[in-house]
């Protein structure tokens, strides 16, 4: 897979604020960080100096001279995964940590592995980027027995920080925008005579199926009356690849000549998705809309991608390091950051990434069902599945 845009940039600390639920004391105030109020631009040399300094105070490098902090990346050839680790090295390069990249290759085996390999070269501190639910406990386990603490990417591990996405509202974004999408170039009757297509990700368990789960209900909830019977859901596997044999597979269960609406867990996923669509011939009824936001490129050359709900990967390492700094420092941080989400498109495309152009024309008047959205969250509240992480389900 080709690496995207490196130096997109967002505009507006209002689109990049992060939206904190914490169980935990509000979070003090370090040297300019505030989780709960970070607009996730780069910390200053001087910021993450001393940020060092106050932690090597409180926790001596166990090395003796400076801090390794441990990266075992989701896969290093995902363009999402690319963005985030440059974003990490970036920020441990300005604060003169040494950060140690592992690749667990979306797999439970290999990531417990880098976790050991961790442990035995007794570092610091540990970003796990993971995907494996089943692998979780058994990571967190050895990383409490060597007493290393950890902030966990996008799927939760028991007692470490979780920093990522906001999985219901990101999921239920997508989903209504594309459901009104669908309505305004469809109309609501051939759009009931459609399919929704959803790439989820089982083998990450109940949290990241937040978003996918979203992404149905945001899409019922945009397209009234649309038949349960016309969802289809594939193991997308979180890669373009088996996404495109997967879609392969059920086009054949799809009537010619009706929408075919698709989402998915990530922008690779969608994408490979599209083009088992187009490889059939059937482009023509088809609109994607992505998650994540990384594949900008995608999004700005394929006609039938009209969206993806942007994460900002690139930025995810301004957070990171000054919370993996903030915990070595012995200070109060939130158990729980979740990213704000906005829609990226075709014709704001330019305001986030601005080596890119932002197209002309019609644009959709997008609303967010706020109303339906509530319903839906006191829904996930009561589901036995999502009992012990109340704290990822967000208020609002």
């Amino acid at each position: 897979m080709k690496r995207m845009n490196r130096r997109g940039v967002l505009i507006g600390a209002l689109l990049m604020s992060s939206t904190l639920l914490a169980s935990a004391a509000l979070a003090e105030d370090f040297h300019g960080f505030d989780p709960e109020k970070a607009d996730g631009s780069l910390p200053t040399a001087q910021q993450l100096a001393d940020m060092v300094k106050d932690a090597a105070a409180a926790s001596k490098p166990r090395n003796g001279s400076n801090f390794v902090i441990g990266f075992a990346n989701l896969q290093r050839d995902i363009a999402f995964c690319v963005k985030v680790e440059q974003g990490l090295v970036a920020n441990a390069k300005a604060a003169g940590i040494d950060l140690q990249v592992a690749d667990n290759r979306l797999d439970g085996a290999t990531a417990l592995a880098n976790a050991q390999s961790f442990i035995q070269r007794n570092v610091d501190y540990v970003v796990e980027f993971q995907t494996d639910a089943n692998f979780g406990a058994t990571i967190m386990q050895q990383m409490n027995d060597a007493k290393t603490k950890v902030t966990a990417i996008d799927i939760p591990m028991p007692g470490a920080t979780f920093f990522g996405a906001n999985n219901p509202r990101s999921g239920f974004m997508g989903g209504s925008y594309l459901g009104q999408a669908a309505i305004a170039k469809f109309g609501l009757d051939k759009v009931k005579q459609g399919y929704l297509v959803i790439g989820e990700l089982p083998q990450s368990g109940a949290i990241p199926a937040m978003r996918t789960g979203g992404q149905v209900a945001g899409f019922l909830a945009a397209v009234d009356g649309f038949p349960q019977a016309q969802v289809i859901k594939i193991d997308s596997k979180n890669t373009r690849e088996e996404s495109f044999a997967q879609m392969n597979n059920v086009l054949g269960r799809i009537p010619l000549g009706v929408p075919i609406l698709v989402t998915a867990i990530n922008d690779q996923s969608a994408t490979g998705m599209l083009q088992a669509v187009k490889q059939a011939g059937r482009d023509a009824d088809a609109l994607v809309v992505g998650m994540g936001a990384d594949e900008v490129q995608t999004l700005v050359d394929e006609p039938d991608f009209i969206a993806s709900v942007g994460y900002f990967p690139e930025r995810y390492g301004n957070y990171i390091i000054p919370l993996a700094l903030m915990q070595l420092a012995g200070k109060k941080t939130p158990d729980t950051v979740l990213v704000n989400h906005v829609m990226v498109t075709k014709a704001n495309v330019c305001k986030f990434y601005t080596d890119q152009k932002c197209a002309s024309g019609d644009t959709l008047d997008y609303k967010f069902p706020a109303d339906k959205f509530a319903a839906h969250l006191a829904a996930l509240r009561q589901s036995p599945d999502l009992k012990g992480f109340e704290n990822l389900i967000p208020s609002d």
